[in-house]
């Protein structure tokens, strides 16, 4: 992972006076560095930034003439009685965007008789328009169907639908068709400059502002102000991929206030909404609620189940007891989702040490077990650990048509700026469907199309990149101490930088670099469902400190087991928050590394020599050789080996510290150089030879076997004896210098046990193996 720190810029004092007038805090340098950085430069831009009072919306009639053909289309309906169909999808902003028509058109038509709507099923269906449902519809009376957040693309769809007498008024804001689609309207900001204030809207903005349009054409028929909606808006914009500016920004600002204000209420208007806060304990005031909190409970329904059609019931029903049922369902949904999560990322791992990511640009990986509910969120997280784009796909999906090709389906996910949609769409003669924006996609295709598929998306992309190689990064926005994070208990820094909230695409929640720290009573745990059953979703909590304070500050690593931490100095990266539920400011941890001057300490200058020319090689006897299997693609896969071959030769710096007895290095080097010669030879060797080659005891050869794991070594038993391979894949450096601490902490307790006693108790030795 790269970590790019930004240079500190000059900010001038007027702009820090202008902070602190806007926001009245007293402390603002951090607060100010970055919303210059992140082009907030004139008083009139800070002002519309901080406080949404400052800023004047955008009309919904900005979209133009298809917000009066819309608006003329609804009003005609209501008049004449017809029947109106919403055609949602089924994410967060899918789901928020159709509860919010369900609220607002139902000011102008009767729910349930004039007005119905409709959820695809994710499993079965897919996004979009689809022939099946439309038929239905149509069996049922429908004459006009509003679809939100889906429908761009669908224009097959459109035509049949209009065949069958139905007419589409299209909301979205994902990629356009090449030709406008013959539709009574469609509201896409993707048709306006891309500097415009609407441009960035999400599938559940769009809807609102469709609503807002019929409020402000027939202001005396709602009897709810259209500003109810606001808290819906905020949901559904948070949760999807949007960039945060503009309009966008203002309707997420008064959305998360209307949010905060309803939970707090004595009677809520939303109680569902209510009660799945509660059940994440959270309490609506912040972004990270949504992100953290509701967002990925509402999605985690149709990843799960399919059909998510009652989440737009639990958002917009009044009864709290049937609210309260379908709270705890979605709860439910979404803690067997984390552990599908898991399940699944832990396989795509396996696929993925098999692949050569020096050679691939795009990472497709194939499956016919995978859920498909999850690829999406497993692809998003391979992307961000390998920088580069990837698309998963479940290969057991079904059978078209009688005697037809079988399908696979999956999802896309894109990082470092690609355009996915653009790559994907570039190969859409092999696929059988697809759609999404350049961040996210989902897409269809026979699987004897696939290797096709994978090679002529990777071909594009080379030739795209030019040779450049995409690689894992974290924007770092500032460095700060222990000191910092534990001013008045962490409040000081969390309200400062609490001024760019809501964060989101081009607003990222600030990335925080803590140097030369160390990590103290460190502890993981599963987490539990409803029922009190432990999920497969860990969650390491910890004690930072560093030199600058004497006080230590807490924090939390999602997803990571307490070994994963350093033992030693080391640099992170973390987020600061506030956890409502333990009523305390605390970091998320993102990313750790151990210090280069950690690394460096005690060890040899290091030579990078070619193995095509050995003769020439000026070696002393003691020089450890390293050697690379193929020829490093960039810097990043030199400087990943640099630091494997430091961390070797410091192990070896340590054994020369004490020549006059057999030390723990120096036993640890011995039981490394056995593996390395196993491992070259081929020969097989038993555990009674290897305990007595290095004179210690079963308990401490465990633990070596234990170092030897995260060194990229496996011990495999056959026919009694032990056969020892390598694999530089398999390699976790930090979980490896924990185990090898361990392991030389047993053999001296073992060497001290074997000195002053004669029968050696092995209860300590024991301790260090379970620690």
């Amino acid at each position: 992972m790269q970590w790019i720190l930004r240079e500190p810029e000059l900010i001038p004092d007027w702009f820090i006076q202008a902070v602190q007038n806007n926001t009245k805090l007293s402390k603002v340098d951090f607060a100010a560095q970055l919303l210059w950085q992140r082009g907030i430069k004139t008083e009139i831009e800070l002002a519309q930034f901080v406080d949404y009072k400052n800023y004047q919306p955008a009309s919904p009639f900005a979209f133009g003439e298809d917000m009066n053909l819309a608006v003329a289309r609804l009003k005609q309906a209501a008049i004449s009685g017809e029947k109106v169909v919403i055609w949602g999808d089924f994410d967060a902003d899918g789901i928020t965007a159709t509860a919010v028509l369900w609220d607002g058109l139902g000011e102008f038509f009767i729910q349930q008789q004039q007005l119905t709507y409709y959820i695809p099923n994710r499993l079965t269906e897919s996004h979009g328009l689809n022939r099946a449902a439309i038929d239905n519809l149509a069996v049922q009376g429908c004459k006009l169907i509003v679809t939100c957040d889906t429908g761009s693309t669908n224009i097959d769809e459109i035509i049949y639908a209009q065949k069958l007498g139905i007419d589409v008024i299209v909301t979205d804001h994902h990629t356009l068709p090449t030709e406008r689609p013959p539709v009574s309207a469609i509201i896409n900001p993707r048709y306006l400059p891309e500097t415009h204030p609407l441009f960035h809207l999400s599938g559940v903005a769009v809807a609102y502002k469709l609503v807002e349009g019929l409020y402000e054409t027939l202001p005396d028929v709602p009897e709810k102000p259209v500003a109810d909606l606001l808290d819906l808006v905020a949901i559904g914009l948070i949760a999807d991929l949007v960039k945060l500016s503009g309009d966008c920004r203002y309707l997420a600002q008064l959305g998360i206030q209307k949010l905060h204000a309803d939970f707090k209420a004595k009677k809520r208007r939303r109680p569902g909404v209510g009660i799945l806060l509660d059940l994440c304990k959270k309490n609506g005031d912040r972004p990270t609620d949504i992100s953290f909190g509701l967002g990925p409970r509402i999605n985690a329904v149709s990843r799960i189940q399919g059909d998510a059609s009652f989440c737009v019931e639990l958002l917009t029903n009044k009864d709290i007891h049937h609210c309260q049922t379908l709270a705890q369902a979605t709860e439910l949904a979404n803690t067997r989702r984390k552990s599908l999560q898991k399940d699944v990322q832990n396989q795509v791992l396996q696929k993925l040490s098999q692949l050569d990511l020096s050679t691939t640009s795009v990472i497709v990986l194939e499956d016919p077990q995978w859920a498909v509910g999850v690829l999406g969120l497993v692809a998003g997280q391979i992307a961000q650990e390998t920088g580069k784009p990837t698309i998963l796909l479940n290969t057991e999906i079904g059978e078209l048509e009688t005697n037809q090709p079988r399908l696979a389906r999956g999802s896309a996910r894109s990082i470092n700026g690609v355009d996915l949609y653009q790559l994907v769409k570039e190969q859409a003669h092999l696929l059988y469907r697809f759609g999404g924006h350049p961040f996210a996609a989902g897409l269809s295709l026979f699987t004897a199309n696939i290797p096709l598929f994978t090679d002529a998306i990777n071909q594009k992309l080379k030739q795209y990149l030019g040779g450049v190689e995409l690689t894992p990064k974290i924007e770092v926005d500032l460095v700060v101490t222990v000191a910092d994070l534990v001013q008045n208990l962490g409040k000081d820094l969390f309200l400062e930088l609490k001024v760019l909230e809501p964060c989101g695409m081009g607003n990222p929640v600030p990335k925080l670099l803590i140097k030369n720290c160390w990590f103290e009573k460190a502890r993981h745990r599963n987490q539990q469902d409803l029922k009190g059953q432990k999920v497969q979703y860990i969650k390491t909590e910890f004690n930072i400190k560093d030199d600058s304070s004497h006080n230590s500050f807490p924090g939390i690593w999602w997803g990571h087991y307490q070994e994963e931490l350093p033992t030693s100095r080391c640099d992170c990266i973390a987020e600061i928050d506030f956890n409502s539920f333990k009523n305390r400011y605390e970091i998320r941890l993102i990313d750790v590394r151990i210090c280069a001057e950690e690394i460096r300490e005690n060890v040899p200058s290091l030579q990078i020599l070619d193995w095509r020319n050995q003769d020439n090689w000026q070696l002393n006897l003691d020089d450890t050789i390293e050697i690379i299997k193929s020829c490093p693609t960039s810097w990043e896969e030199v400087k990943l080996w640099v630091k494997k071959s430091i961390y070797n030769q410091k192990q070896l710096a340590l054994a020369w510290k004490s020549k006059e007895q057999q030390t723990p290095p120096e036993i640890w080097l011995k039981l490394v150089g056995i593996a390395k010669f196993l491992h070259r030879t081929q020969q097989v060797v038993s555990r009674v030879q290897i305990l007595e080659k290095l004179d210690i005891g079963d308990l401490s050869l465990q633990l070596g076997f234990q170092g030897l794991k995260y060194l990229g070594f496996a011990m495999k038993l056959q026919d009694g004896k032990l056969q020892i391979t390598w694999d530089e894949i398999n390699q976790n450096q930090l979980l490896a210098e924990n185990a090898i601490n361990k392991f030389l902490l047993a053999i001296q307790e073992e060497q001290f046990q074997q000195e002053y006693f004669t029968t050696v108790p092995i209860s300590i030795i024991e301790a260090i193996a379970m620690s």
